[in-house]
């Protein structure tokens, strides 16, 4: 794959200045971790700005834009003083600004459990490797399922997770069939399938409908496939269209 295809990370984000490292920043909080195989759990979050995916699902294009650049050093200080040691970065997508990798290092050197939520579509085999890697592969109701950049499936490591988002049974018999053709159960720690929670009006994005989570869950039993279904618990704690949580 040529080096300049556009689902690679940049080598550099060329906002960022050149003497100290940087990162545009479009929130930071602590919150309580609505997915995954930690949540339930307290958490801090960072999110970046800036996406290049335009998912009909998407529930965070608020971060598209925006957003305050911070030195690295500016936001370990933050996350410090709110005393949460797990740590999930994400986004947009936080991989499209080269010193994440830096931010996430000097994360995990203090010995915080770093988690980086990513889409499937920007080369994660730089990152840290005791960095958590949640990828989440594109569903064909995404809109966004071309720009899956499958060669990240090589690189899953046995303490990485890969969630699908599911908007229909199309989108369930495709994950089903990805996940028996590169063995994702073995490969790496859980397998997590949500539902497409409905969309706010008013999105810039033409929105997906909700799925019906009991559709799904009864797929999943019915198959008995080995995977993790999962809600946005953080949307049943507070409204589902709120920031900051």
């Amino acid at each position: 794959m040529s080096m300049t295809d556009p689902r690679r990370t940049p080598d550099r984000d060329p906002e960022a200045p050149a003497s100290e490292p940087s990162l545009k920043i479009n929130e930071i909080y602590l919150s309580i971790q609505g997915e995954s195989t930690w949540a339930g759990l307290p958490c801090t979050f960072v999110r970046l700005t800036g996406c290049h995916l335009r998912c009909t699902y998407c529930d965070s294009e608020y971060a598209f834009t925006g957003g305050t650049r911070m030195p690295l050093g500016e936001i370990v200080e933050k996350i410090q003083q709110l005393g949460c040691p797990v740590v999930e970065i994400t986004g947009g997508e936080p991989l499209l600004q080269a010193p994440v990798h830096d931010l996430m290092t000097m994360l995990l050197d203090k010995g915080m459990t770093v988690l980086l939520e990513t889409s499937g579509a920007c080369d994660i085999s730089t990152c840290d490797p005791r960095v958590i890697r949640i990828v989440d592969l594109k569903t064909p109701s995404s809109g966004q399922q071309h720009r899956n950049l499958m060669e990240n499936l090589d690189h899953l490591a046995s303490n990485d997770q890969v969630k699908f988002v599911i908007g229909d049974q199309q989108d369930y018999e495709w994950s089903k069939q990805l996940l028996e053709k590169h063995d994702l159960v073995r490969r790496c720690d859980a397998v997590l399938f949500s539902p497409v929670h409905e969309q706010p009006t008013g999105t810039k994005i033409a929105g997906a409908p909700g799925m019906d989570p009991q559709s799904l869950a009864e797929w999943i039993i019915r198959d008995r496939i080995d995977v993790r279904f999962q809600l946005q618990l953080h949307k049943f704690i507070w409204d589902p269209h709120a920031r900051g949580v």
